[in-house]
């Protein structure tokens, strides 16, 4: 990577926390109302079946890593729903202090770490599952951040991606861009305070691969066994890898 490669990233990322940290406090709210408690839902699909795979390998007490964990409602959906251990990881302070304050009041024992999804400070081949829920397309880098969680995954290790993907009828990807467009950035602008942010989220789902490539990306820098999982009619999608023996 290039010097001015690089301060472009860097400077994005800067920027993507910066607007974290502003909508921190109403994230939580915001994500439930306008998805209808869709994410509750979905993030549950999550841990199901994550833990389901993980058992069915004798992997049932496995260390599961949660990157791009932002206020922690995946790592402790995780923590609830089975045996393993939960690390959650992010580069917002002030998302990551609403996550421990969870975890904290549900006497839930879920460490969070601040930290670069694309410079995870953890050893090669530490995990034996890693997730990232609606944090990939935030990343500087997606091929990068893939190549993270390759690296820190154990042989034999899953990786489960929830993610914002393209609908799979005319029908539907009409109304969820209408829906996306104008009516998320209006509410969310209204309540958060912050219209820049919930322009920012429509902004990047459009820019993000489709689950056919981003299916294609996992397979190039090393995933086996990939596959995807469309959920609400593909408005979300599952994307499932494993790193090989």
């Amino acid at each position: 990577m290039s010097d001015e490669e690089s301060a472009t990233n860097t400077e994005q990322a800067r920027r993507v926390r910066e607007m974290f940290a502003t909508i921190a406090a109403r994230y939580d709210l915001l994500n439930h109302l306008l998805s209808v408690n869709t994410d509750k839902r979905w993030r549950r699909r999550v841990a199901r079946t994550l833990h389901t795979t993980l058992a069915l390998y004798g992997k049932s007490e496995a260390r599961i890593l949660d990157v791009a964990c932002g206020t922690g409602d995946l790592s402790l959906t995780l923590f609830e729903s089975g045996n393993a251990r939960i690390v959650g990881i992010d580069f917002c302070r002030p998302m990551l202090r609403i996550a421990t304050s969870k975890a904290s009041r549900l006497g839930f024992e879920v460490p969070f770490i601040e930290g670069d999804a694309l410079s995870l400070p953890f050893r090669d081949r530490s995990f034996e599952a890693a997730t990232i829920a609606f944090g990939l397309r935030n990343l500087a880098g997606v091929e990068a951040g893939f190549e993270e969680l390759f690296r820190v995954l154990k042989p034999g290790g899953r990786v489960v991606v929830l993610e914002f993907s393209k609908p799979t009828t005319p029908v539907l990807r009409s109304l969820f861009r209408v829906y996306f467009t104008k009516v998320l950035p209006l509410f969310g602008g209204l309540i958060s305070g912050s219209m820049s942010a919930y322009q920012y989220l429509p902004d990047s789902v459009s820019r993000f691969p489709d689950q056919t490539e981003l299916a294609s990306m996992m397979r190039q820098v090393g995933f086996a066994e990939v596959t995807f999982q469309n959920l609400s009619g593909g408005i979300a999608a599952l994307h499932f890898g494993m790193r090989p023996q």
